[in-house]
């Protein structure tokens, strides 16, 4: 079994529709020696693009890593295809970054601690110090105390970056960080950041939301996990989640369903992430799950 597992690889693929593009890409699977063991498609009417999803085990026939890398940037280029390939066995790696709320922070690191999450842990990077957050299980994990101020916003980012760069991280998770990423860093992390915010009908804005809620007596809490853009809290949305509520909940209710339904929001969508489960479509996302 684990054998198998180690020699299976993820292709997920975005391309402007055409006849032959499944056909395409099976038979070139099949003849590098490879068996499709999961395969999901879309085809979205409106944009007329297509995507694809593609697990697949490498046969003891079949040929080297890079020659099937190879073979598949051929098919793209005939396809116009974007595209990410990547070995099954290979753990996306993760920066965690968080404030004073660290209610989603413990349970990635809780998911991850048990194996439901498949990451490697590259750091945790707060704007407040490390006994704020007492509730989360950090232990040996890289922890880094980067304060900012409206003065020291840039040199800061300027440091999350270069974090980002030395760990060789894949994704940023912004795990309740309450610090509006500036234009330049939300462009350099296009595709690889993922927030969690809470969401509304209608939408609150500011302090207290929960509060707010509670007092035009809304029906409906939810959570919103999306890809970072420049447009705070616009990006490409991956999971949602909502729950009824009724008048006989108080405010103190919703803050602690609401920091439920982000957990399981904010843990899917990363989830998503790292099993290559979601592709872009514009301002919106394709997400194959399972």
């Amino acid at each position: 079994m684990t054998a198998m597992f180690d020699r299976s690889m993820i292709l997920a693929l975005s391309c402007p529709d055409r006849p032959g593009i499944v056909s395409a890409v099976s038979s070139l699977l099949f003849e590098s020696g490879c068996n499709i063991l999961d395969a999901q498609q879309f085809e979205d009417t409106g944009t007329t693009h297509f995507f694809m999803r593609v697990v697949f085990d490498r046969l003891e026939q079949a040929k080297p890593e890079t020659d099937i890398a190879a073979s598949i940037e051929e098919l793209a280029k005939r396809f116009a295809m974007t595209f990410t390939l990547r070995k099954s066995s290979t753990k996306k790696r993760v920066m965690l970054l968080v404030s004073k709320l660290d209610h989603c922070l413990a349970d990635l690191i809780y998911r991850w601690r048990i194996r439901e999450l498949p990451m490697e842990v590259t750091a945790i990077v707060s704007n407040h110090g490390r006994e704020h957050l007492a509730s989360s299980d950090l232990a040996e994990l890289p922890f880094h105390h980067l304060p900012v101020t409206k003065q020291t916003k840039m040199e800061q980012e300027a440091r999350i970056w270069e974090l980002v760069q030395e760990t060789n991280t894949d994704l940023v998770v912004l795990a309740r960080y309450m610090q509006i990423l500036s234009d330049g860093f939300s462009a350099k992390l296009s595709g690889r950041c993922i927030n969690i915010h809470h969401s509304f009908l209608p939408g609150f804005k500011g302090a207290r939301p929960y509060h707010q809620a509670h007092e035009r007596g809304v029906k409906l809490i939810g959570a919103t996990a999306h890809y970072v853009t420049s447009d705070l809290d616009e990006g490409p949305i991956i999971e949602q989640d909502a729950e009824r509520i009724s008048h006989r909940d108080t405010p103190d209710d919703l803050v602690r369903r609401g920091r439920d339904i982000e957990r399981r929001v904010l843990a899917r969508a990363v989830r998503h992430h790292l099993e290559d489960r979601v592709v872009l479509n514009g301002k919106k996302t394709v997400v194959f799950t399972g």
